[in-house]
Formats: C-alpha cells, sequence, structure tokens
C-alpha cells in the first residue's frame, strides 16, 4: 500500500516531519510518500493561504509520477479535500476529519488545540461542515505560529500544553486533538501533563487511509464527488488535468 501523505505548505522541513510522523502511524508494508507543493504560502494561517494551498496540493497529486492507494491532506483546518475527492479514484483523507472522528471513539469531548487564534474560525467552521461540532467543546489557540514550532519547540511545547490543560480543567474535554500538522511530536508531553489521550491527526488520518484501502472503500461518485465535467479549464498550474479526472461518472436515475 502507498499512501500520499500532503503538505499544504511549501516549508520542505515540514513535509519530512510530517512524513516521518506518518511512517511511525503506518503498519508495516505501507509506503509513506510525502509531498510538497511547488507554490504556495511557507505556513497556512488563514483564508487566503487556505484556497492557495488547495489548488497547490491539488496540482501537486495530479503531478505525482506513480501509483497510489490513497492521500491524506495534512493541513489541519484547510481548504480542498473536496475537490481532490472528485479528481481521484482513491480514498481521501483529512487530518481535520479523521482527528475530530477518532476522538470521539475516546471521549464525550474533545478539544483542539491550534496554532494561532486567527485560525480558530477556519477549523470550527471545517469541523461544522463534516458534522463534527457537536462533541468539539472548544477550538484553543496557543498563540504560536506555524513556523515557530520548528524554530522555538520548547515554547512551543509549553504553550500549547497550557491550552491543553485549560481545555479539561475550564472547557471538560475529555480528549486533546493537536490541531497542527507540524505538533506530531507533542502528543506524550501532553497526555503526561493533562492525563487524557491526545489525537495526532497525522497518525488518525494514515490509519483511516488505511482501513478505508484495506476495506476496498473508496468516496463514491454518484453525486457530490463525481468527476469534474470535461470543459476547458484557464489558468490551471498544471500543464493539464488528468485524462481520468475529467471522465463523467456514470448517471445513476432514480428509483421509480
Amino acid at each position: 500500500m502507498r499512501i500520499l501523505v500532503a503538505n499544504v505548505n511549501t516549508t520542505q522541513s515540514m513535509t519530512d516531519a510530517i512524513a516521518a510522523q506518518a511512517r511511525r502511524a503506518a503498519l508495516p508494508g505501507t509506503e509513506i510518500v510525502g509531498i510538497t507543493p511547488r507554490f504556495g504560502a511557507d505556513s497556512c494561517e488563514g483564508n487566503f493561504e487556505s484556497y492557495l494551498a488547495a489548488i497547490a496540493v491539488m496540482d501537486a497529486v495530479t503531478k505525482y509520477d506513480g501509483e497510489f492507494d490513497a492521500v491524506v491532506q495534512a493541513g489541519y483546518g484547510e481548504h480542498g479535500r473536496e475537490g481532490l475527492q472528485e479528481l481521484l479514484d482513491v480514498p481521501v483523507v483529512d487530518i481535520t476529519e479523521a482527528a475530530a472522528a477518532t476522538a470521539m471513539y475516546l471521549g464525550h469531548k474533545y478539544s483542539v488545540v491550534t496554532t494561532l487564534d486567527r485560525t480558530v474560525p477556519l477549523i470550527e467552521d471545517r469541523l461544522k461542515l463534516a458534522g463534527l461540532d457537536a462533541r468539539c467543546a472548544s477550538v484553543r489557540a496557543s498563540g504560536m505560529a506555524v513556523l515557530e514550532l520548528e524554530a522555538d519547540p520548547q515554547r512551543a511545547v509549553e504553550a500549547i500544553v497550557a491550552e491543553a490543560e485549560w481545555a479539561v480543567r475550564e472547557d471538560k474535554a475529555e480528549v486533546i486533538v493537536l490541531g497542527c500538522g507540524g505538533m506530531a511530536e507533542l502528543e506524550e508531553r501532553i497526555r503526561e501533563r493533562c492525563g487524557v489521550p491526545v489525537v495526532d491527526g497525522v497518525a488518525a488520518a494514515v490509519a483511516a487511509a488505511e482501513s478505508l484501502v484495506r476495506l476496498g472503500l473508496t468516496t463514491s461518485k454518484v453525486r457530490t464527488f463525481a468527476k469534474p465535467r470535461p470543459k476547458k479549464v484557464v489558468g490551471w498550474p498544471a500543464p493539464s488535468l488528468p485524462e481520468a479526472a475529467v471522465q463523467e461518472a456514470p448517471i445513476v436515475e432514480p428509483a421509480a
């Protein structure tokens, strides 16, 4: 099994860290391939960067030269998963949804601890769109920018752990979800300080993708995520969309 793990920003060191976390979570025999978009922002912390990343990730995935069995979109709260689902015939798993869904197996309420406060509404919107918001106790910001997670890891740990402790104590969260792909190595420290399960989205998404592949399941193509209709696309960053990505799905007539 080969899973593409797509970073949503252009920082190669973050791609490497995300891919390493994915490999730790993967089963023996699963190959993890980290991919970095060829254009976009070096971190995603707002709507402009998120929408840009959505195009960049679709470009990177459709340009990948080789076969793969699933895709993990490794940006917490980012746009673009739906576009990938239209383009691809393999399962597409977003770390936002995978982490929240996993957390709900582990406790009544979960809280997300993310980076900057400006990303909180984006995450809340994505959880609501996915139908995963009802059991979300809170989305809390650590105040640390994405790139600061690498530049000042000790300060990042303290800020994230402090918010996690607050979520457990004040928001009554029973599970903590790490709201950024770059937080992958903080699970153990938060668990030790807070005494609750901690879910990393990259690991959760890899496990979900593996399960879908092994079950022989992928995205339904009969309506919402049908292939894009064949038409001229002007200015698409890739030279052209793969031919397989612009074939109309069979039309399923409603039962009489």
